[in-house]
C-alpha cells in the first residue's frame, strides 16, 4: 500500500520515489501491526466468551481475574504448607527409624505437595458455592473507591505531624514530671 505522496512521486517519474516505494511497501507488508480501526472492528465483531452480549472479552476478564489469581495463590500456599509438613514429617520419621526410611527427598515432597495442592484447588473450584462466593466478593471489591494520591499524601502528613507532636509533648511532660519529682523528693 503506497501513500499519496509515493503515488504522486511515481506519476511524476521521480527515480528516488521508484526505489523508495518498494521498500515502503515491503516494510508495511512485513510488519505485524494492524491499523487501529481494523483492530477495533475485529474486537467488536468477536463473539463474547459465554455467548452473552454483556459478557466481557476473555482478554478483559474483569473481576474474574481476581478470582483466578486467588485460586492460584491459594493453591501455591497449600503446596508450600503441605511441602513443609511432609518434609518435616519425613525428616522426623527418618530420624526415628533411619534404617527403614531413606533420607528425605525434596523432589518427592514437592511433587506430592503439588499434586495435593492441585487436588485441593480443583475441589474448591468445582464447588459452585465457593466459586460463586469468591466471584461475588471480587465483584464487590471492584466497586471499592480507592483514595487519590492527594488524599493519601494529606492523610500521611496528618499522621506524621500528629505523631511528632505527641512524641515531643510526652517527652516534655516526662522531663517536667522528672524535674517536679526531683524537687519534691530530692535527688
Amino acid at each position: 500500500m503506497a501513500t499519496e505522496e509515493e503515488v504522486k512521486n511515481k506519476t511524476d517519474g521521480d527515480d528516488e520515489a521508484d526505489t523508495a516505494a518498494p521498500e515502503a511497501e515491503s516494510r508495511q507488508a512485513s510488519s505485524d501491526e494492524v491499523p487501529e480501526a481494523e483492530f477495533d472492528e475485529a474486537m467488536a465483531a468477536a463473539p463474547a466468551a459465554d455467548g452473552g452480549e454483556d459478557t466481557p472479552m476473555p482478554a478483559q476478564l474483569g473481576h474474574r481475574r481476581f478470582v483466578y489469581a486467588a485460586y492460584l495463590a491459594g493453591g501455591i500456599v497449600v503446596a508450600f504448607v503441605v511441602d513443609k509438613i511432609l518434609g518435616y514429617g519425613w525428616y522426623k520419621l527418618h530420624e526415628w527409624k533411619p534404617e527403614q526410611l531413606p533420607e528425605p527427598q525434596d523432589e518427592a515432597t514437592v511433587a506430592i505437595a503439588a499434586i495435593i495442592a492441585i487436588g485441593v484447588t480443583l475441589y474448591y473450584w468445582n464447588r459452585t458455592r465457593a466459586r460463586t462466593l469468591a466471584e461475588e466478593v471480587a465483584e464487590e471489591l471492584t466497586k471499592v473507591t480507592w483514595p487519590t494520591r492527594q488524599d493519601v499524601t494529606n492523610s500521611t502528613t496528618v499522621v506524621v505531624l500528629t505523631t511528632l507532636f505527641a512524641t515531643v509533648f510526652f517527652a516534655l511532660m516526662d522531663q517536667f514530671w522528672l524535674w517536679v519529682t526531683k524537687h519534691v523528693y530530692g535527688s
